[in-house]
């Protein structure tokens, strides 16, 4: 019995240590680590553009549809070129392609602050810098999220990519906190000259890494029918389209908090630009708490994601009634943590499930999925917003992420008795 027992501790203790060294394993490697220090800088840089420019639109405007428009411009390049860019990510050098694209995305954000300083902005520039960096994100999307695989292996991706999520909603507080502050003493404009800065860090770490340690996918040659063979490839693998197609409804209506946000903060409880920088940094928090437990405890699987996505929607609709600002903020938080868990696990599904040579063309697609359908959804959700308010908005959301979450759950099912059935 005492041996049973030793035995029992002994496999719990390095359960634990597993779990451990699985939370900094990606960390561990040269490459990731610059690369993920680069990531830190220039996705506060990029959150504080975001928020620096809906505060604009709403100052020009004072509309929310309009704020839903810009939005969908933004976007809207995903929608009808990322299936394009993946084959582009999937012929060329993934480093050089990010080098690229980030130095493209400095000197937009650089032109737009330096309108806005001068005093001579107005909508129709917000709308063309909008679209050029939609058409730079096109590229830029799916190289990015198959390049990780590149740095860490796939025994680090779950990791490398919940840590990815860290620090993008690590700088959703850091970024729309310094913004607030910056709009309030400043104004707008030193937000997207700051982020036009801090792309540099990303170029430097790019150029800095050990390139014999990077694990490069195989590069496709250029021939007709890869636009059609990446499609045809998704559809006619149930473990591709289900995650696939789940992202394509949340990210049309759920994921589109820089609408619902900033709308619920002012117009719903009457705050200013402070308030509603607090609320998106309090997504944010919950995300970065939701990463770090994604990168130590979750294991991939359909199942994890149906999950994810069930109470994601609860979360929404708890935001949607939250009845006090006081607790709209941890409400708002607990619904960022689920949303990471959810996120990390369908791009981790993706891109272990796809063939080397695909993967650009599968991230790409998620990509659409996830950004493309905000050019149909934003100005949806921003046009419901302004009419019937934000709740109403963020209702229509968790709604929608709960009724993915039955599709997905009834699919996989399907799915599952299908493999079991005998063969004829």
């Amino acid at each position: 019995m005492k041996t049973f027992r030793k035995d029992s501790e002994d496999q719990v203790a390095d359960r634990q240590q597993k779990i451990k060294r699985s939370a900094i394993s990606s960390l561990k490697q040269r490459n990731y680590r610059l690369y993920f220090i680069g990531q830190i800088i220039s996705n506060a840089g990029t959150w504080m553009q975001m928020v620096a420019q809906s505060w604009l639109v709403l100052q020009i405007s004072k509309s929310g549809s309009i704020l839903g428009v810009v939005s969908a411009v933004q976007f809207l390049p995903m929608l009808f070129l990322g299936p394009l860019a993946g084959v582009y990510t999937d012929r060329y050098n993934k480093r050089k392609l990010l080098i690229l694209t980030q130095s493209l995305f400095g000197v937009v954000a650089l032109v737009l602050g330096i309108l806005d300083l001068s005093g001579v902005i107005q909508l129709w520039m917000i709308f063309v810098s909008a679209a050029l960096m939609g058409v730079i994100n096109t590229i830029d999307m799916p190289t990015r999220q198959a390049f990780v695989i590149e740095l860490v292996g796939r025994e680090d991706l779950q990791n490398a990519v919940s840590l990815n999520t860290v620090v993008m909603n690590g700088a959703r507080v850091v970024g729309p906190s310094i913004a607030g502050g910056i709009i309030y003493a400043f104004g707008v404009g030193p937000n997207f000259i700051l982020n036009a800065v801090s792309y540099i860090a990303v170029i430097i770490v790019l150029l800095k890494l050990d390139m014999t340690k990077l694990r490069p996918a195989t590069r496709i040659a250029a021939k007709k029918g890869q636009l059609r063979e990446g499609f045809r490839y998704v559809m006619s693998h149930s473990e591709l389209a289900i995650p696939l197609l789940m992202m394509v409804i949340v990210g049309t209506l759920a994921y589109e908090f820089q609408i619902s946000i900033p709308l619920l903060a002012t117009a719903t409880f009457h705050k200013g630009a402070g308030s509603y920088a607090i609320l998106t940094a309090s997504l944010g928090f919950g995300a970065v708490i939701g990463g770090f437990l994604s990168a130590k405890y979750a294991k991939v699987s359909q199942q994890l994601l149906n999950t994810a996505a069930a109470i994601f929607g609860l979360m929404m609709l708890g935001m949607a009634a939250a009845p006090s600002y006081a607790l709209e903020l941890v409400v708002t938080a607990a619904t960022g943590a689920i949303s990471i868990l959810f996120l990390s696990t369908a791009n981790t599904l993706l891109q272990i499930k796809a063939r080397e040579e695909m993967r650009g063309r599968v991230m790409a697609l998620y990509g659409v999925a996830f950004l493309g359908s905000t050019p149909v959804g934003a100005p949806l959700i921003g046009f419901i917003s302004q009419h019937f308010g934000g709740r109403i908005g963020i209702l229509v959301g968790g709604v929608a992420t709960i009724l993915a979450a039955a599709f997905g759950t009834y699919r996989a099912r399907r799915m599952t008795i299908k493999q079991l059935e005998p063969l004829a």
